[in-house]
């Protein structure tokens, strides 16, 4: 506080005077001796009466004094507590103006009243008194009773709400972090625990392992499932990565040094495998994201007000609160004579706690949605798929789908938030976007997906691949038709239609967009894609691309991709294509493609299908079918043109760079290496490095695009050669065997200058190794 003196003080509102620096001194030297007020270095009570006055301490101080004197070990802390009910209700008062329409006259207020009780040592003291049980040598351990330790807990919480630095402070004890857990095992206190902890967990530095909290597994076991339901809110900080940026903007390259760094798991990893072997946890996790919930009627007009409440009530738990407030308020009202006004309250009450009953369910299955996909990321992938089916999730979520997820149209105007970003969207737009994450999440490149399904249109696959004259599927074959979906549609036709009716722009359409995609990835099934070829999936994705005037580049890039997997080897995909855009003079073709080359790194995907598709077909002219589309479909002859391909490779190339590279815009390197791969089958790679030199001769820049290029490949070898997933995922959806992209880089990176399919071979010696250093960096 020293420093301080001289300078414009919170205390006086003015310079410090020297004896204003003694008294700070002073109560500093308390704070110091005891964390707090000690006994025996104690203010004279009309010193502190005074100063209090003129800095406006709002008696803090004295109160402090009395808790810190009534709290020692052994006291009778029914006076504690009467003097703590003194400072939580000056406390809750401020805390409630942060969170409402008052919040700007609290935070200009010179001197908060949470401040002064965190400067006099209030937060140290509450910790003390909280965990002095465990300080205890004594084989029966102290118990305090439950309302202290939730105005304890509620004191703590409004501090951390009000006074920066006061939640990081709490965060940085380990001790006390870990404490907070055991006071979960007492339903009366758990409500205020999980609120602070949520709190806290949330600016921690260091994610909390779990496996340092004593008996996890047995506290979890004990929840009811309102209590899990809460806990998942924990839980969702604990499984997950620590948010650097936006994820997918932070570069490969970083990303690779860090994880050679960390070789094992990390703390987020750990704490998932932790929780994977709670006995039941997975199977009640479910039991809570697909139980159902009873509407009243006339419950939807009060879903909007509580809406607008949610501006404040920012948390479930608060909404416990209120739940448990309105339960009691209504017993209370049950006792009580019946007249007309009674009633008409009643009445009131009985509707309020009802609608809020829906909103409650739904930020509860926000926070257990959130696990689940995370889990489902997770390195234990299978099992917890396996889990999943087992305990019928995804015919459970079906069964709610028109019920409760997509029960009414909900406006959604907010910008597309990435996997680990804070959404401050309503309860209903987040309950949807989560959902959407988890049907990508359990879709993607994973034989499960064929649940999302009910056995009629199982059977329809099975009828597609028969006139086709093609074998099902294995995943197809496997699937255990006692875990599909029930009733007359199953999740992903349900999922189409409320995708088709969302305005094009919205950003549901972006998560819609990938659920669907994510079905579509891996090996390419034929009949998968004329099952959503039939329900009119093309035209719809094609009418968002070019008719509806879409402005939205992350939507846009979920058409396009979506319609990569649509399209790629489906020669009755490119003839409902063309016979879309063959119309008003090719008017529709011209717009697709300039959305296509508005911005190449969101439609590669697109470009990479099509080339890859073409080069298919080009092999098959046996087919009559076959050579009638290749001979009328205006995609298949643009690509078809050489110049058109360089023209697409030389800007793909030349877009990104080693250091630039990003999860989202890797694709581009992936997708100039198709081109050449398919070049090299073909015997034109030379022709092809030969026009790149050509090229950036042309633009004076000489050895700049293939140097680049060079250093991209070099790159590309540290990064897919140890990652089997990845690797997987290329071979997958290209149809071209792993060691051949391998091969290919490797001959493309050869150091023979004499060799006409390396690179090197193609830059002048002035210009070799423009950039030698950049995978130094």
């Amino acid at each position: 506080m020293a420093t301080l003196l001289g300078s414009e003080s919170p205390w006086t509102g003015g310079k410090r005077s020297v004896r204003n620096g003694n008294i700070i001194a002073k109560i500093r030297h308390s704070q110091i001796v005891g964390r707090g007020f000690s006994r025996g270095t104690q203010l004279p009570e009309a010193l502190l009466q005074d100063r209090d006055k003129q800095a406006k301490w709002h008696s803090i101080p004295e109160l402090l004094q009395k808790l810190h004197e009534s709290s020692h070990p052994n006291s009778d802390l029914s006076h504690t507590h009467s003097v703590l009910k003194e400072l939580s209700s000056l406390l809750s008062m401020e805390a409630m103006s942060f969170v409402t329409e008052d919040r700007k006259s609290a935070q200009e207020s010179t001197f908060p009243i949470t401040y002064t009780f965190d400067l006099f040592g209030g937060v140290d003291l509450l910790v003390e008194i909280l965990m002095r049980p465990t300080l205890t040598m004594q084989k029966k351990k102290p118990k305090m009773n439950d309302d202290l330790v939730n105005d304890c807990l509620s004191v703590l919480y409004n501090c951390c709400i009000c006074t920066e630095g006061v939640t990081k402070s709490l965060a940085a004890r380990d001790d006390f972090v870990l404490f907070l857990f055991t006071l979960m095992t007492n339903k009366k206190t758990f409500l205020q625990t999980a609120t602070l902890i949520e709190d806290i967990l949330g600016v921690k530095k260091a994610m909390i392992q779990l496996e340092g909290v004593a008996n996890l597994s047995g506290l979890v076991q004990s929840f009811d499932q309102q209590q899990l339901a809460n806990f998942c809110r924990i839980l969702s900080v604990t499984v997950s990565e620590p948010d650097v940026g936006n994820d997918d903007k932070h570069t490969l390259l970083a990303k690779n040094a860090q994880q050679k760094q960390d070789s094992s798991l990390s703390r987020a990893e750990v704490n998932q495998v932790t929780l994977l072997n709670i006995p039941g946890f997975i199977e009640r996790l479910c039991k809570l994201a697909t139980r159902k919930v009873s509407e009243a009627t006339g419950a939807s007009n009060f879903l909007q007000e509580l809406e607008d409440w949610y501006t404040w009530l920012d948390n479930a738990l608060v909404l416990d609160a209120l739940m448990q407030m309105a339960t009691e308020e209504a017993e209370h009202t049950s006792t009580e004579s019946s007249n007309e006004s009674s009633l008409a309250t009643s009445t009131l009450r009985h509707r309020l706690p009802q609608s809020m009953k829906i909103v409650h369910e739904i930020m509860y299955k926000v926070e257990v949605l959130y696990v689940l996909c995370v889990l489902l990321m997770g390195s234990h992938r299978n099992q917890v798929h396996k889990m999943l089916a087992e305990f019928r999730l995804i015919p459970g979520l079906n069964n709610l789908f028109d019920k409760l997820i997509w029960r009414k149209y909900t406006s959604s105007n907010h910008v597309v938030h990435g996997q680990n970003e804070n959404c401050d969207c309503s309860p209903e737009i987040s309950f949807k976007i989560q959902f959407l994450r988890l049907i990508q999440s359990f879709s993607d490149h994973h034989e499960n997906k064929y649940l999302l399904l009910n056995s009629q249109e199982l059977n329809e696959l099975s009828a597609i691949s028969l006139k086709a004259n093609i074998p099902e599927v294995e995943a197809l074959v496997n699937t255990d038709r006692s875990l599909v979906c029930d009733g007359k549609k199953g999740l992903l036709t349900r999922l189409l239609t409320v995708m088709k009716k969302e305005p094009p722009d919205s950003s549901f359409r972006f998560w819609q967009a990938r659920a669907v995609e994510s079905f579509l990835r891996g090996v390419t099934s034929y009949a998968d894609q004329m099952f959503l070829l039939k329900r009119g999936l093309l035209e719809n994705m094609l009418f968002c691309i070019i008719d509806s005037g879409c402005k939205s580049k992350d939507v846009l890039q979920s058409y396009f991709d979506l319609l990569g997997e649509l399209m790629k080897f489906n020669i009755d995909a490119f003839k409902r294509f063309n016979m879309y855009v063959s119309t008003d003079n090719k008017v529709k073709f011209q717009t697709f493609m300039t959305q296509i080359n508005s911005s190449l790194v969101d439609s590669n995907m697109l470009v990479r299908c099509i080339i890859l598709s073409l080069d298919r077909f080009e092999t098959q002219t046996e087919d009559s079918k076959v050579v009638e589309v290749l001979s009328e479909c205006c995609l298949l002859s643009y690509l078809a043109r050489v110049e058109n391909r360089l023209s697409f490779l030389f800007r793909l190339v030349n877009i990104i760079n080693v250091q630039t590279l990003t999860q989202e815009n890797v694709s581009c390197l992936n997708t100039s290496l198709v081109v050449l791969m398919l070049a090299r089958r073909r015997g034109k790679l030379p022709f092809y490095l030969k026009a790149l030199r050509e090229k950036e001769h042309a633009e004076k820049y000489p050895g700049c695009l293939l140097n680049n290029f060079h250093n991209l490949l070099r790159f590309w070898q540290r990064h897919y050669l140890n990652r089997d997933k990845d690797s997987t995922c290329l071979e997958n959806s290209s149809c071209i065997p792993f060691s051949y992209w391998n091969e290919t880089v490797s001959v493309l990176l050869g150091s023979d200058r004499t060799s006409l399919c390396a690179i090197a071979s193609y830059i002048d010696e002035p210009f070799m190794d423009l950039d030698r250093d950049l995978l130094e960096c």
